[in-house]
């Protein structure tokens, strides 16, 4: 296998040799390597400043990641028995986690496959290729996927930002099979259906459920309010699971549509409602119609997209949370997720903290969730780590 070389500045190699599977712009030899006439998603041999090889990486010299490292093999690249590989180490641990084909079979570097994300719904499995170095082995991507799994059913859904950043085409295609409509998963005994061509990301959010898991064992007999709800993941499981009222608010019609049907495929039509609006209006107009509820679950999405958004999404966070507090009984259960990569475990404590004070109650945290393990952490890359929930039991004397 020959292949161009990207060789690295002095000392650039660290992060590489510590396991991270990122390159910079900024850590390249341009002198050495014709870095800019480089083309977008071809494969690179890296090497050190010394001209020691470290591995294959493929580029894309637009980029501010401009090389993501997948063998540290010099004589293996991304085709497709390296792709059969992976999938299969990735299908082993997920065989090893869950009893049911419903879960993430590829969570990017996570799983050594960086700009790749697969949702396996049973036979029904949704792509997305969101570099593009990932996009140029697409169809050796669909032999291996069909070596690994024989999938009925592939989408492609490469329409995230990712791609626009990559200087990529948007497009949402269905490459293998017909879909089913709908499109079936079951979490923690409960069935939805996913809107895989028009929901969010790959349709369904399998990186909450270990955390509403824990929540699923504390709502029989409760009133719940889901804000954010999406298509009621958290709230039609609090339903199954025994609460005795459950309000969805999301300021989507399509995804309350989706809500009222995962309800009605459990049989959960009378305990289930929904609220369509903005979730700081609903907020408002709830406190004064004088409403009170047992759990308030708060999974709002990322208020924190780059660093710089940092402390108006704090704020924000911050505003959330103190407003939702104001709805909870005297002794209620408040859930506070965020999905913001760059808010801090600890700062999302502090905002909690900050609310329950603002609100002159106490707080007691009962339980700490991350993402579930089919979305597992590179330990390199701390990018990979993103989700955090709280279970905070709010009261006052």
């Amino acid at each position: 296998m020959t292949l161009q070389s990207l060789r690295l500045k002095k000392n650039a190699d660290r992060r590489l040799k510590a396991g991270h599977l990122w390159l910079y712009s900024n850590e390249i030899d341009t002198e050495v390597t014709p870095f800019k006439s480089l083309e977008v998603g071809s494969q690179v041999m890296v090497e050190a400043a010394n001209g020691k090889a470290m591995g294959v990486a493929y580029v894309n010299p637009h980029s501010l990641i401009c090389a993501r490292l997948v063998s540290r093999d010099p004589t293996q690249g991304l085709d497709r028995s390296l792709l059969v590989h992976r999938l299969n180490q990735a299908l082993a641990l997920r065989q090893r986690l869950f009893d049911k084909p419903f879960y993430r079979l590829v969570h990017g570097e996570g799983d050594l496959l960086p700009g790749l994300v697969i949702d396996r719904y049973d036979d029904v499995l949704v792509v997305q290729l969101n570099t593009a170095g990932m996009q140029a082995v697409a169809e050796e991507l669909l032999d291996a996927l069909d070596k690994v799994l024989s999938p009925a059913v592939v989408v492609f859904r490469n329409d995230t930002s990712g791609r626009r950043q990559e200087g990529l085409e948007s497009r949402i295609e269905v490459v293998k099979g017909e879909l089913p409509d709908p499109v079936l998963l079951e979490e923690n005994g409960v069935r939805f259906a996913a809107p895989v061509l028009d929901g969010q990301k790959t349709g369904w959010f399998y990186d909450h459920r270990v955390n509403r898991a824990w929540l699923n064992s504390l709502v029989a007999g409760k009133r719940v309010l889901d804000l954010f709800s999406y298509v009621g993941g958290w709230g039609v499981q609090a339903a199954a699971h025994g609460a005795s009222g459950v309000l969805c608010v999301d300021s989507s019609g399509a995804a309350l549509e989706r809500v009222a049907e995962n309800a009605a495929l459990n049989g959960l039509q009378e305990q289930v409602a929904i609220g369509e609006g903005d979730a700081f209006e609903v907020l408002a107009a709830l406190k004064a119609d004088d409403e009170q509820f047992d759990v308030v679950i708060l999974d709002p999405p990322a208020f924190i997209k780059k660093r710089k958004d940092i402390p108006n999404g704090e704020r924000a966070y911050g505003k959330l949370n103190r407003e939702a507090m104001r709805l909870l009984g005297r002794d209620g259960l408040l859930v506070s997720a965020s999905c913001s990569m760059h808010l801090a475990p600890e700062r999302l404590v502090d905002v909690v903290r900050g609310a329950v004070r603002h609100q002159d109650r106490h707080g007691q945290i009962l339980f700490q969730g991350h993402q579930g393990p089919d979305h597992p952490v590179h330990p390199a890359i701390p990018e990979t780590s993103y989700l955090k929930a709280l279970g905070v039991r709010v009261f006052r004397d």
